[in-house]
């Protein structure tokens, strides 16, 4: 039961968020098709793949990230995405790491957003999306429903839209200033249509 009302309310959350986003309705059925299409072809591969590999879409624009312990899936990771002719631009940012690497990944990932990891030393993923979430969710001038971002490694990785440049300078500046993150590589394309 616990599980099924933890669905809803994803469901009821992504809902609301889409009607905020400056997506077109077209894009966003598109994008949806697009990733719900590359999770079925992960899943097909490797239902494993689901924990390791992130898929976001943004207008046609794809970026993978996570982590793999074979460089060879990982090439094949990107052919099986890149069989979808809707696709625009792929970014593929899957880190190939040692299989402990991996499975201590998915050890966080599991845990959820605590702080530190189980050295007690590296600040966590989840942690580091949770804190960014916050962040942007309270800046009124940026429209956080435009971006998506993933830690992997403590290096992030965002897609989306800004309102106009200055908007995308605070998104990256609060990105690059959050505690853990040690580098952040940008794919937010700045709307001519605001």
């Amino acid at each position: 039961m616990t599980m099924f009302l933890s669905s809803c309310a994803s469901v009821v959350t992504n809902a609301a968020q889409k009607a905020w986003e400056s997506r077109s309705t077209e894009d966003q059925v598109t994008d949806s098709k697009i990733h719900t299409g590359i999770l079925d072809k992960l899943k097909d591969k490797d239902k494993s793949l689901l924990l390791d590999v992130n898929v976001d879409v943004w207008e046609q624009r794809v970026l993978l990230t996570g982590t793999l312990d074979d460089a060879g899936l990982r090439s094949e990771v990107e052919s099986l995405v890149k069989q979808d002719s809707r696709i625009k631009i792929l970014h593929n940012h899957i880190n190939v790491v040692t299989p402990a690497e991996k499975e201590a990944r998915r050890k966080q990932k599991e845990e959820g957003g605590s702080k530190k990891g189980e050295e007690g030393g590296a600040i966590n993923d989840f942690w580091i999306e949770t804190k960014i979430k916050a962040q942007l969710l309270t800046q009124s001038n940026v429209t956080s429903v435009n971006y998506f971002y993933r830690s992997v490694l403590n290096q992030v990785y965002v897609i989306g839209e800004a309102a106009n440049g200055v908007e995308k300078s605070l998104v990256l500046s609060i990105i690059n200033a959050t505690e853990g993150v040690q580098s952040v590589q940008e794919y937010i394309a700045v709307s001519d249509n605001y």
